[in-house]
């Protein structure tokens, strides 16, 4: 993707289109809509679903399972009865993608935040005061399965708490896997259709995964591309990819976000965090580096618009056996 950069303002001339091959033993990937809901199953099992109703301010996809079917990600608060989980950050739902800051707006946290909530493993951690939007979903644009992949594609308008809309989100995902993994590749757009929108400099953001109890810590090996181990070397650093692996339900397996080399400020930052928090933000800089100066915030001048793409990879084992640095390589070659 083609960008100029100035002054904090990054103007989008061009985007590339990135979408991965046809995978080598690939199950058929199949996606059923019921009214707010699109359920995702691969090789005939459960992989996904995805939720963009008006009943959250935020879509997301909940649960995301491994190919052997264990759940990688947080129940709550959707499910507010399983035994042990944790409920700080009730906003954390289990695959999303929301900014803290558009505008001055809000659109990743989900209400006042309460102390209460906002603590985890006995620290407090701060989601900020700005009023909050909803991501209220417009349409569907494509929904399909096949042999080796399925997609799903929709339109959402930002929306300020007095009801306007002050922009234009489409999110696509595109499904794969096989008998040892899941991926999706993940494309975000914010389109600045109403008005000039100001990507802010908060650590609240972006796409985000909460992960499941047995992947925080101690319990979780948190490594990225550099070899940078556990949250002190992961957290504000800059890296191609993140992984988060252990044990769960008697499984080895591993959640690794890659960042796509087309992203602004590629290798981006990461807001990972080892009691479950598991993110991508590229605009939280003055947080991360500690430097109140320190300017990371992206506009977006009317009319234009800013892409993300990610892939996220749930494989079978820790990321050594699961080759995920390989597997970053083949993606970032386009493949």
């Amino acid at each position: 993707m083609a960008a100029r950069m100035a002054c904090g303002m990054v103007v989008i001339v061009a985007g590339l289109a990135w979408y991965p091959a046809a995978s080598r033993g690939a199950d058929r990937v199949d996606v059923k809509r019921n009214k707010d809901t699109i359920q995702v199953m691969i090789g005939g099992r459960p992989f996904t679903t995805y939720y963009f109703g008006p009943e959250a301010p935020k879509p997301y996809l909940h649960p995301l399972r491994s190919a052997q079917g264990t759940i990688v990600t947080r129940g709550y608060p959707m499910v507010k009865n399983i035994p042990g989980e944790s409920h700080d950050h009730p906003h954390h739902r289990a695959m999303y993608f929301a900014h803290g800051d558009i505008n001055g707006i809000d659109f990743w946290g989900e209400g006042p935040p309460v102390k209460a909530q906002q603590t985890a493993h006995g620290r407090y951690y701060s989601s900020g005061e700005l009023p909050t939007g909803r991501t209220v979903f417009r349409k569907l644009e494509q929904m399909q399965g096949g042999a080796d992949s399925g997609m799903v594609k929709a339109d959402f308008d930002l929306v300020d708490p007095d009801g306007k809309a002050i922009g234009r989100e489409t999110q696509e995902y595109i499904f794969h896997g096989d008998a040892s993994s899941r991926t999706i590749d993940c494309t975000f757009t914010i389109e600045a259709n109403h008005e000039p929108l100001k990507m802010g400099d908060t650590k609240e953001g972006t796409f985000a995964i909460r992960v499941v109890k047995a992947l925080e810590a101690p319990n979780v090996h948190m490594l990225n591309s550099n070899g940078g181990v556990g949250e002190k070397q992961i957290w504000g650093k800059r890296a191609d990819w993140v992984d988060y692996s252990g044990k769960v339900a008697g499984e080895d397996l591993g959640i690794a976000i890659f960042d796509n080399p087309s992203n602004p400020k590629h290798p981006t930052y990461w807001h990972a965090r080892d009691y479950g928090l598991f993110a991508v933000n590229p605009f939280g800089e003055h947080d991360f580096y500690n430097d109140p100066k320190r300017d990371g915030s992206i506009t977006i001048p009317t009319g234009g618009s800013l892409t993300l793409r990610y892939r996220v990879l749930i494989h079978h084992g820790d990321a050594s056996q699961a080759k995920v640095a390989e597997a970053y390589k083949e993606y970032a070659a386009g493949h």
